[in-house]
């Protein structure tokens, strides 16, 4: 019973300040749309009636929500190790090129071996991707903040490079690759009898991309938790040299550490490329990496808090475009009103952990 209570207490105590800065994130906004000269009741009102009020605006919601699950998840990943990973932008597009390349090498294998072949592809363009940095970090100290950036650079000049001159589809002006072959693809549940009877528009572009996110967040959220290499990752991200004088092999650990975090932004190659697009487009991020680190810091680095800032900013991309089509409202307030959350969220968390802190001082005295 008591461990029940811890929980619930610190359940509330890691909600309060997402949902304050949310409440808080409103109002501000509010304030925006009525300078405006907009209806603040009006433009929310459209936002939570495309995401929310119906099947097929939610699974819209769930759709943009995917990839910021996957490379939220590998920040988190290497946050825990005590990393910074800021090269998901680059890890993603490794990931999506291979994934893109590998149906191009192996045509016409039956379905059952080419799907798995071509999630393994993604994830393991992401790990190598990660690896590098991580090596770096371990064996000569190069900060993995520098090092990530850099690879960002390279990952998407290397494949940008190889699209246009080796591998583009021929008389397309379009810089992409041909297209993958059928059985590695993958389709948005609309295509099935039980999406169009769940009421999914046939263009709904939700697919079993969002099943792999959540079985991943669970597969993370059980590492974390029950594994030793979980409490190897806590322990080195608290104080890598008591971790190192207790017996774990730090160097090591920073390059899975890296390597898994690569992986799991990988996978967002089979979102982009096995179910969505079937097959790589040059420059087709808009920044996917990136907002992972947001989604990871607002979600506290927790798998299931990634799986939820995921969502709220699935949610704000889907009802972006009917707010910029149907309103005087540019679609860039929802831009500052995921900054303002981020922003908002970081501040109350510190404060609340400082409260803690002098809570545990004054006990102690």
């Amino acid at each position: 019973m008591r461990n029940w209570k811890r929980l619930g207490a610190e359940i509330l105590e890691s909600l309060w300040p997402p949902v304050a800065a949310l409440a808080l994130t409103f109002l501000i906004s509010s304030a925006i749309i009525l300078a405006i000269g907009e209806n603040p009741l009006a433009i929310f009102a459209l936002l939570f009636r495309e995401g929310l009020a119906s099947v097929d605006g939610f699974a819209r919601v769930l759709n943009d929500a995917t990839p910021l699950i996957f490379t939220g998840l590998s920040v988190s990943y290497a946050f825990r190790a005590g990393l910074f990973n800021i090269g998901g932008e680059g890890q993603l597009y490794m990931g999506a090129f291979f994934a893109a390349l590998v149906p191009l090498l192996l045509p016409g294998l039956p379905a059952i071996l080419a799907l798995p072949l071509a999630v393994l592809a993604a994830a393991t363009g992401g790990a190598a991707w990660g690896a590098i940095p991580g090596y770096l970090r371990a064996r000569f100290g190069v900060h993995e903040v520098i090092n990530t950036i850099m690879m960002n650079f390279i990952a998407l000049g290397l494949t940008g490079y190889l699209v246009v001159h080796h591998l583009k589809e021929a008389g397309q002006m379009i810089p992409h690759t041909y297209e993958i072959g059928e059985s590695y693809q993958l389709h948005p549940f609309a295509h099935s009898k039980l999406g169009l009877a769940m009421g999914l528009d046939s263009a709904n572009p939700l697919g079993p991309s969002f099943l792999l996110a959540l079985l991943v967040a669970v597969i993370v959220f059980i590492v974390f938790r029950r594994s030793v290499e979980g409490y190897r990752l806590r322990v080195s991200g608290l104080n890598p040299v008591a971790a190192h004088y207790g017996g774990i092999r730090t160097g090591a650990l920073t390059v899975r550490a890296m390597a898994v975090s690569g992986a799991l932004a990988g996978l967002v190659g089979v979102h982009e490329v096995l179910l969505y697009r079937h097959r790589f487009l040059d420059n087709f991020s808009s920044g996917l990496g990136f907002l992972g680190i947001a989604v990871a810091l607002m979600g506290r680095n927790h798998p299931f808090g990634v799986v939820l800032a995921a969502l709220l900013f699935g949610f704000l991309n889907t009802g972006a475009l009917e707010i910029d089509i149907f309103t005087e409202v540019p679609r860039e307030l929802v831009v500052v009103m995921q900054a303002l959350v981020i922003v908002l969220v970081l501040a109350m968390s510190e404060s609340a952990t400082r409260r803690k802190r002098r809570r545990g001082k004054g006990a102690v005295t």
